[in-house]
């Protein structure tokens, strides 16, 4: 067995053994990567080039924007921002049958664009709208399976921490990924409104909350604006050139902290706190892209890329079946890992295929992201299912099952967006982001 095949199966096996006796991902990759690139080097120059992959991966102007994007998130979370974006979300969807579990999934949408995390917006909105549907009688697992699926919306919704991790990767556009997933992501949202409004209908006990006075809504939205209006300062900033992703992520921290103390929601003395959960999310976060960089490294020396290319073209060179099959691993992978770490991973073994046929990267990622955000909420690994359920105080086989709704049409979306370019593409290449 040549050198180039040893790497790529130490690779390949190590990782299969260390996440089947739970080891963290970022661990299994990182040790069986290192494993792979002494067998190639020998121990004295792996160690010296393994380092040299890590810095390099590490070494990025853009990835700073990750720690502030997530520090912004955690102080929202702890800011009293998610309550006024509940509240300006009862106002948009009051009227609709079931209109608290329609103000579960606005709520998570508008909380995940302006956090961008899933998690974040899963125990935020739900801890909140949990217990205001238990009170309106909601079947607990039903509202926890609305406040699971809809978490997500967020991830696609910018700023979105995983595509800046796609960016990095595959050296896209950070701002043509973020407008690229507006569409996608509200048509993530608007599918679980159409499952809870079919939902709504069989049961008509489930009341709306109700026609607000003019002036209450239009004094709840106004609250609820200088939350919103974050949105408009770091996308519009971008979108204008007046500030980077990485510069935007540093303004959202300053405006969200900002409006925490003048809503009086943070004190001086929570700071540390909030700095260290920021600070361990960043950890795990700049630790998985420093150690992905030696997979890649492994990758291209074992040819991984070039195989797995060449044995799908073998089964077919239709582009349809080729996207159907990635698409099929990818929601696979999605329920055993993570998303960040499936990007590092797949992104290396996939992209430069489907750019072969003629996809758009930008078009790709949003794809994959599609992917991935799904496998966040489907056992055994995903981590809105576990938060949501652990908020709602459910088990995961119950709510699972009324979850299946929802996936039934996530996926109908997703084939959507994988077969219709332009719900990515328009956007970016209206304001002239991309070229057409």
């Amino acid at each position: 067995m040549d050198s180039a095949a040893l790497a790529g199966l130490i690779l390949i096996v190590g990782i299969a053994v260390f996440l089947a006796i739970g080891a963290p991902i970022s661990v299994g990759v990182g040790l069986s990567a290192a494993l792979a690139m002494f067998s190639i080097l020998g121990v004295e120059n792996g160690v010296l080039t393994a380092a040299q992959q890590m810095f390099r991966g590490i070494n990025s102007f853009a990835l700073l924007a990750i720690p502030f994007f997530v520090l912004a998130g955690v102080i929202m979370n702890n800011g009293g921002i998610a309550l006024r974006l509940i509240n300006a979300a009862k106002v948009l969807v009051g009227k609709l049958p079931g209109s608290l579990a329609h103000t579960n999934v606005a709520a998570n949408a508008l909380f995940g664009a302006v956090s961008g995390s899933a998690i974040a917006a899963a125990a935020a909105v739900g801890s909140t709208m949990g217990p205001l549907q238990a009170k309106e009688k909601y079947d607990k697992n039903f509202a926890a399976a609305v406040n699971i699926a809809s978490a997500p919306s967020g991830m696609l919704i910018p700023p979105s921490n995983l595509m800046i991790v796609y960016s990095l990767v595959s050296s896209t556009s950070v701002a043509a990924l973020f407008v690229a997933g507006y569409i996608p992501g509200i048509m993530w949202a608007l599918s679980c409104m159409v499952i809870v409004y079919l939902y709504a209908r069989k049961h008509p006990e489930l009341k709306t909350t109700g026609k607000v006075g003019f002036a209450q809504g239009l004094k709840t939205i106004l609250d609820a604006v200088p939350s919103l209006l974050l949105i408009a300062v770091v996308i519009g900033g971008i979108l204008l050139g007046y500030f980077t992703a990485t510069e935007a992520a540093v303004i959202a921290v300053v405006y969200s902290l900002v409006l925490s103390f003048i809503y009086r929601t943070i004190t001086v003395k929570q700071l540390p706190g909030i700095l260290m959960d920021a600070a361990r999310t960043t950890a795990v976060v700049t630790f998985l892209v420093g150690v992905s960089t030696i997979m890649g490294f492994v990758l291209s020396f074992a040819k991984i890329p070039a195989l797995v290319s060449s044995t799908m073209f073998g089964i077919s060179e239709n582009p349809v079946i080729l996207l159907i099959m990635i698409a099929v691993v990818l929601l696979v992978v999605g329920c055993f890992m993570d998303a960040t770490p499936a990007v590092l991973i797949f992104t290396p073994i996939f992209l430069p295929m489907v750019v072969s046929f003629g996809i758009n990267p930008i078009h790709f990622g949003i794809m994959m992201i599609f992917n991935l955000c799904i496998g966040t909420i489907t056992p055994p690994v995903g981590t809105v299912l576990f938060v949501g359920a652990k908020i709602a105080g459910v088990s995961i086989e119950a709510v699972f099952r009324r979850l299946l709704p929802f996936f039934a049409a996530l996926v109908v979306v997703l084939l959507m967006v994988i077969f219709t370019p332009g719900l990515s593409l328009w956007l970016p290449t209206a304001i002239g982001l991309i070229t057409p």
